[in-house]
C-alpha cells in the first residue's frame, strides 16, 4: 500500500472502531469471567426471582468462579464448558434422589447448574463481548436426565384422605381442599387474601406468591410464570372459606392490639402470615397420624391435574387452571394417564381371562 492508501485505511479504521464504540461493540478482550460476573449479576437481578436470583450466586460462587472465574471470556471454549460439566459429574451429592442411587450430582441439577453458566455468556453475547456462546447446548454433550416419576394420590387415596381430614383443624381443612381443587402451588395457597374470593361466582383469584429468602424471612411476588388467573372453585370450599373468616373475625376481637393480620387466610397465632413450609411439616404429620401412605405436599398438585384429565377436560383448560406457562409442562401428566391405562388393562386381563389361557405359549 502506498503512504496515501495507507492513510485513507487508517481513516477508516478509526471511523469504523468509533461507530462500534457509539454501538457499545468493543470489548476488552482481557474481560475475566470474574470481572463480568458483578455486571451480569446486576443485571439479571431487576427481572430475576430472589430465590432464583440466590441459586445463580451459590452456583456462581461455590463452583462457576473456582473453575472459570480465571479465564478471559474470549478464551473460553466448549471445551472448557465440557470440562466443567465433568467437573461437576464428579461432585458428591448431598440429598439422594430415588431417580439417582449414583451418590453424584444427577443429571438434572448438572444442566440446572449449566444453566447459570450459559445465562452469563447470553448476556456476553448480548452485550457483544462475545460474538458466541460456548456453553450451547448443541457444541456440548450432556448427561441423560431421568424424568422424575409423579406422584399422585389414587381416587381412592383421595377419597380417604379427604375423610379423615373431617376431624382436623378447620385452616388446615381450607388448605388441603384448596389444593386439591385449585391445583395451587404451596406459596400460592399461602399468599391468599379473603378478598381474593368472590363468595357469589365460587371464584378465587391467585394474584402472588410467598416464597422463602434465605437470611431475610419471606417475600411476596406473582405466582410463578407471572401466571396471575382466576378459577373457580366448588362450594365445599367456599364455605370452608367463610367459615375460617368467621373464626378469624373472633380471634382478632380477642387478641386486639396484639393481631397483626392482613386478611391471609393461613396465618400464624396472632394473623400474621403463615410460614410458608408450616404446610408441609402439618401435611406430613397427618398422614402420618391416620396411617396413610407419605406423599410430597406438592403431590395434590399433581393429584389435581391429573384427575382433571382423567375426567376428559381439556388440557388446554388444566394448563390455565394450574398457572402452566408453557403447554409443554402440563403434558407431562399425559404420560401419568398412559402408565395407568396400560395397568388397568392388565388388571382387566387378570380378572376376565381363564387361568387356563395364562399358560399358553403365544409364541408357539
Amino acid at each position: 500500500m502506498s503512504k496515501r492508501q495507507i492513510e485513507a485505511e487508517v481513516n477508516r479504521q478509526a471511523v469504523l472502531f468509533e461507530e462500534k464504540c457509539n454501538m457499545g461493540k468493543v470489548a476488552d478482550s482481557s474481560l475475566k469471567l470474574r470481572d463480568f460476573i458483578p455486571q451480569y449479576l446486576d443485571t439479571v437481578s431487576v427481572t430475576m426471582s430472589p430465590t432464583t436470583l440466590h441459586f445463580y450466586k451459590q452456583v456462581i460462587n461455590n463452583h462457576i468462579l473456582p473453575k472459570l472465574g480465571g479465564k478471559k471470556l474470549t478464551d473460553i471454549k466448549p471445551l472448557h464448558v465440557q470440562q466443567f460439566i465433568k467437573y461437576l459429574s464428579d461432585l458428591e451429592a448431598k440429598h439422594k434422589s430415588p431417580t439417582n442411587d449414583s451418590g453424584k450430582l444427577s443429571a438434572t441439577t448438572i444442566r440446572r447448574y449449566l444453566c447459570v453458566l450459559q445465562s452469563i455468556f447470553r448476556l456476553a453475547v448480548k452485550l457483544d463481548i462475545l460474538t458466541v456462546n460456548p456453553a450451547k447446548a448443541e457444541k456440548l454433550t450432556l448427561p441423560k436426565k431421568v424424568a422424575p416419576k409423579i406422584e399422585i394420590f389414587t381416587k381412592a387415596e383421595a377419597a380417604e384422605m379427604l375423610k379423615c381430614l373431617q376431624t382436623e383443624p378447620l385452616a388446615f381443612q381450607t388448605f388441603i381442599q384448596l389444593a386439591i381443587i385449585t391445583g395451587a402451588r404451596r406459596g400460592e395457597l399461602v399468599a391468599l387474601k379473603f378478598s381474593d374470593f368472590d363468595y357469589v361466582k365460587g371464584q378465587v383469584t391467585i394474584s402472588r406468591a410467598v416464597i422463602k429468602v434465605d437470611g431475610s424471612g419471606y417475600q411476596i411476588k406473582p405466582p410463578k410464570d407471572y401466571e396471575v388467573r382466576t378459577v373457580t372453585v366448588n362450594q365445599h370450599c367456599i364455605e370452608l372459606v367463610k367459615q375460617l373468616q368467621i373464626e378469624q373475625e373472633r380471634e382478632r376481637k380477642r387478641l386486639g392490639s396484639k393481631w397483626a393480620g392482613d386478611e391471609w387466610l393461613f396465618t400464624k397465632w396472632n394473623g400474621e402470615i403463615m410460614n410458608v413450609q408450616t404446610p408441609t411439616r402439618q401435611f406430613s404429620k397427618f398422614l402420618e397420624r391416620h396411617g396413610l401412605k407419605h406423599r410430597k405436599l406438592h403431590s395434590l398438585r399433581h393429584t389435581s391435574a391429573t384427575l382433571l384429565l382423567y375426567g376428559g377436560i381439556n388440557i388446554r383448560q388444566v394448563q390455565q387452571r394450574l398457572g402452566h406457562s408453557e403447554l409443554e409442562t402440563t403434558q407431562k401428566y399425559l404420560h401419568h394417564l398412559s402408565e395407568a391405562d396400560v395397568e388397568a388393562v392388565n388388571v382387566l386381563t387378570n380378572m376376565i381371562e381363564p387361568d387356563e389361557r395364562k399358560d399358553i405359549d403365544v409364541s408357539a
